[in-house]
């Protein structure tokens, strides 16, 4: 089967593209819908009600674009969200969430860091994969609080993200981490910055090629992959403030990508 319906994609701003990125390497075929929700970043500092209504909001959106399928590219949306969409829509989610097992599996120190969110860090479904997998670990929960608002505001490589980090990671460090995960899809556009804090044998571990591998399996299960041959469709980008740090960030003039402003 043939479906060239679009892969609806969602965050709390621009730290999804880190996600988007993989799937679009993974099935260049596909074209794919970008929502950038930066006017409500970030999610993780939000009570758990108000992340369900934006991720509903966010999901009604897609659906009016046609979407066949929908990537919560957001730890926090996803942790906090997900079952209510899956138990609401019909449409295939898939969602992203710390990578808690693959770090506590391979750590020889017995010592994984995990920066990510308040609101990713408190949800249910991180405590069960905690539980499960990290119990003989000794696990450092970080909150990266101002990390999404520096990326957000173009600021990623800056000294300031850079002073931010190195006092965020500082409990790490002193516990002798040897993987570090991140636990937000922002966070990916920091590794420039982590690897020139973190020593040389910490691993940094994110979510991004996983989810892309998890959406073509899903899209295979249900005959929705888009078998199509020639040229594919320009992804869409969608931002409801600003657009130009989506822009940069995605290098939306190198690739000949659109940005649009859309109020949602």
């Amino acid at each position: 089967m043939n479906d060239p319906r679009p892969i609806g994609i969602f965050d709390s701003g621009v730290g999804g593209t880190s996600i988007w990125k993989e799937i679009h390497q993974l099935l260049p075929n596909e074209k794919t819908i970008y929502l950038s929700d930066s006017k409500n970043a970030p999610y993780g500092i939000k009570t758990q009600e108000e992340i369900i209504r934006l991720s509903i909001k966010n999901t009604e959106k897609l659906l009016e674009m046609n979407s066949k399928i929908i990537v919560v590219a957001c730890n926090t949306a996803t942790t906090n969200a997900i079952k209510v969409l899956r138990s609401t829509y019909k449409v295939p989610f898939i969602g992203i969430e710390p990578a808690i097992k693959p770090a506590a599996l391979k750590s020889n120190n017995k010592a994984i860091g995990i920066l990510a969110t308040r609101g990713t860090l408190t949800s249910e479904l991180f405590t069960q994969t905690s539980e499960i997998y990290a119990r003989d670990i000794n696990v450092i929960e970080v909150e990266g609080n101002g990390l999404v608002e520096l990326i957000e505001s173009g600021k990623r490589g800056s000294e300031e993200a850079e002073d931010l980090l190195k006092k965020l990671l500082k409990p790490m460090l002193e516990a002798e981490i040897d993987y570090l995960v991140l636990g937000c899809s922002h966070y990916p556009y920091l590794i420039p910055l982590l690897k020139k804090i973190l020593p040389k044998n910490v691993e940094i571990i994110d979510s991004g090629e996983a989810v892309a591998k998890q959406t073509k399996a899903i899209l295979q299960q249900n005959g929705l992959l888009n078998t199509g041959e020639g040229k594919t469709e320009k992804p869409e980008f969608f931002s409801n403030i600003d657009p130009e740090v989506l822009s940069n960030i995605i290098e939306a003039k190198n690739h000949g990508y659109k940005v649009t402003r859309l109020d949602f």
